[in-house]
């Protein structure tokens, strides 16, 4: 594969111009050709993954990466551990529940002490939105958002956007459906926001009570009938209930959200033949999908998807310290 970074062929800007940013915190201010350099620098880690052998790269060696999760995480947190380890770098995990946090100390304080410590680069996971933007703001080195509250989750749509172009062939001009609950899921903001930015026909499908009433300023064409969401889409994203985030009574019971919005063989046959199926996990099944769609290998994506983060993170893990590394052309 030839080298996003070959001024030959590159159809990006040389060295650092192809992606200027210190840190990885949404996907909101990224330019579209920002956004396919980080998926072609990630097609290089697919490749060097899926080989039985050495698996190493060593390119961070030396470097230190901690992974500071505020909130409970399998998916993400073991992604971004194994991707810093392929890398050669030192991962250091910190669990909230083992973290002054929970005597008291304020987030500032936290990022105060994170920088204290030397870091080359901070994943951060926490509960408000807002609050991995605060900390990057106070520390000296790169800072990737592994989900912040409502806000955004931008390696989950990478890793989203990869696994639709390499089974689609591209992402312009696809319709992709994400359904179920928009309202309280950061997964939906980063993917409407990326895969809009890409060309893709982005709808969200839900209970009004689930989608936000300012959706379509975002790029996203709202649905509140599941069938007529999914009609004729080529890729059918779903979420699940966030119910640890809801205040209140937002569907009437679990059993009559999925009649209405679970996605079922008779379902997906509103959408288009070879529609894919996707979800980022964890999945309630039985709630927002049933079993036998979940794990159809012709359909469904999900474990395509976890493969896919671990090869993201670590694109987005060598890109945002190359500068740090001292890498030529990323002065």
């Amino acid at each position: 594969m030839t080298s996003p970074n070959s001024p030959s062929s590159s159809p990006y800007p040389e060295g650092s111009a192809a992606f200027p940013h210190r840190h990885l915190t949404g996907m909101a201010k990224l330019q579209p050709w920002e956004i396919r350099f980080l998926l072609d620098e990630a097609e290089h880690w697919v490749e060097m993954n899926r080989k039985q052998i050495e698996k190493r790269d060593d390119r961070l060696h030396g470097l230190t990466i901690i992974n500071a999760f505020f909130e409970n995480s399998t998916r993400t947190l073991l992604s971004f551990e194994i991707a810093g380890k392929r890398l050669g770098a030192d991962v250091v995990n910190m669990h909230a529940a083992q973290s002054s946090v929970k005597k008291g100390e304020t987030l500032i304080d936290t990022a105060m002490t994170l920088n204290a410590m030397r870091a080359d680069a901070i994943v951060i996971r926490h509960a408000s939105s807002g609050a991995v933007q605060l900390i990057a703001d106070k520390v000296d080195c790169p800072v990737l958002n592994a989900g912040d509250g409502r806000h955004e989750h931008p390696t989950q749509a990478l890793l989203d956007a990869l696994t639709i172009r390499r089974r689609k062939g591209h992402i312009e001009g696809q319709i992709v459906a994400i359904c179920g609950d928009i309202l309280h899921s950061r997964v939906a903001r980063s993917n409407i926001i990326a895969l809009s930015t890409l060309g893709a026909q982005v709808r969200v499908v839900g209970p009004p009570t689930l989608i936000p009433k300012d959706i379509e300023l975002m790029g996203a064409t709202p649905f509140t009938d599941m069938d007529a969401g999914i009609k004729d889409a080529d890729v059918v994203m779903m979420l699940r209930l966030q119910n640890e985030r809801m205040d209140g009574a937002f569907i009437p019971s679990p059993r009559e959200y999925h009649m209405l919005y679970g996605l079922t063989p008779q379902r997906l046959e509103k959408a288009k033949p070879d529609a894919l199926v996707m979800h980022p996990g964890p999945m309630n099944r039985g709630v927002e999908i049933v079993s036998s769609i979940a794990d159809d290998p012709e359909r469904s994506a999900v474990t395509e998807q976890v493969e896919m983060g671990v090869a993201v993170r670590m694109a987005c893990l060598d890109v945002l310290t190359r500068k740090r590394r001292g890498v030529e052309g990323w002065q």
